[in-house]
């Protein structure tokens, strides 16, 4: 008998260990369709309205790369529960269309993992909730420390920079940082 207690103790880890996985990519959709039935509802009421009602933060902006058919509900704030949430809006930073520069954050195995699929000239759409929608063309990448992005949000322009956690396939969190730079193109019809 005691030979069969490892092997089921290391099978019944492993289960737990995916099931941790699974729930947290499925919280990840489930909370997108929410965070789209909430944004929808801000744009045409024109107030913020909570995708759950214990929640602590609002859909500000949908972003969207139609080249890989990425589409993500952006929060407001980028704590780490937000974050689990969806992408985050970087406090400190202009709103999209604003000049300077717009940083969204989160996480690369869920919300921001289609960024290693986006290339320079790729067009990204930001609409943010007031319906204003503005096109971004991706133009630079980088890695940097976490605590050293070299982003100034006061800077000149119309920027937009999309960051999350680096190397896109590692297991363990990191101080790296992968950010892709864009600049804006213009602005599209309001969409109401």
């Amino acid at each position: 008998m005691p030979r069969f207690i490892l092997p089921l103790l290391l099978a019944l880890a492993g289960l737990v260990l995916f099931g941790h996985g699974a729930y947290i990519h499925a919280k990840a959709l489930v909370a997108q369709v929410l965070l789209e039935r909430a944004f929808t509802k801000t744009i045409a009421t024109g107030r913020e309205t909570k995708p759950w009602s214990w929640a602590d933060t609002w859909p500000v902006a949908r972003i969207e790369i139609k080249r890989i058919h990425a589409s993500a509900i952006v929060l407001s704030g980028s704590s780490g529960q937000a974050l689990a949430f969806g992408p985050g809006h970087v406090e400190g930073t202009p709103d999209a269309g604003e000049a300077g520069v717009a940083v969204y954050s989160a996480h690369r195995d869920t919300h921001f993992a289609f960024l290693k699929h986006v290339v320079i000239g790729d067009e990204i759409d930001v609409t943010r909730s007031d319906g204003r929608k503005f096109r971004y063309r991706a133009d630079a990448t980088s890695v940097v420390h976490f605590d050293t992005s070299g982003i100034d949000p006061l800077a000149g322009g119309h920027q937009l920079v999309l960051s999350t956690c680096w190397p896109f396939d590692a297991l363990t969190p990191g101080p790296e940082r992968y950010l892709l730079h864009a600049t804006m193109i213009g602005s599209l019809p309001v969409s109401r």
